[in-house]
């Protein structure tokens, strides 16, 4: 089996018309799930990095893994109101509006190299303001990891466009 295999495609999620990409079932899998981390890993073998930033919310379980096979911090880029203490703040196109996402001021130092991770990338705003939000503190974006990327949305194209390095494990026609 393909890491593609894995995931569950739930129609008209949590609108109609969208088709659901939900890696929750490659999760309850522990081949699938080990196969994912390995997967995400192996572009970047013999790279150097000094953290792992996670998106909200399913990049914190990947990211964390990854974190962990890596012997290195964790870093989670979180909805606006989430983290305590001092954070700085980033705000992002949605379809219809706009979010916040936050990143506690002390996590990164300048320099270090930092892998961001997320489980989807679709428009690319998310992972867009997770960069912009690494950069502030100094830090930079050695590679952007993905279970699956959803094409025809563009997100791989405007982080490209930015310099970064995308990789994604799987492909999804559609939205």
């Amino acid at each position: 089996m393909q890491v593609k295999d894995y995931i569950r495609t739930i129609p008209d999620f949590p609108h109609e018309g969208i088709m659901f990409r939900d890696v929750t079932t490659l999760f309850l899998d522990p081949r699938g799930f080990r196969m994912a981390i390995d997967q995400l890993l192996h572009p970047y073998a013999g790279q150097r990095f000094d953290k792992v930033a996670g998106l909200e919310a399913r990049g914190f379980i990947l990211g964390g893994a990854i974190a962990h096979q890596l012997s290195v911090g964790f870093v989670p880029i979180r909805k606006k109101g989430k983290l305590p203490g001092s954070t700085i703040e980033q705000d992002y196109q949605l379809e219809y509006g706009q979010a916040t996402v936050e990143l506690h001021d002390d996590s990164l130092q300048p320099g270090e190299k930092v892998l961001l991770i997320d489980d989807l990338l679709a428009t690319g705003g998310t992972a867009e303001a997770g960069i912009k939000l690494i950069e502030k503190l100094g830090a930079e974006v050695v590679g952007c990891g993905f279970i699956i990327d959803l094409p025809e949305l563009g997100g791989r194209a405007k982080l490209e466009a930015m310099g970064q390095e995308v990789h994604a494990l799987c492909q999804f026609e559609g939205a």
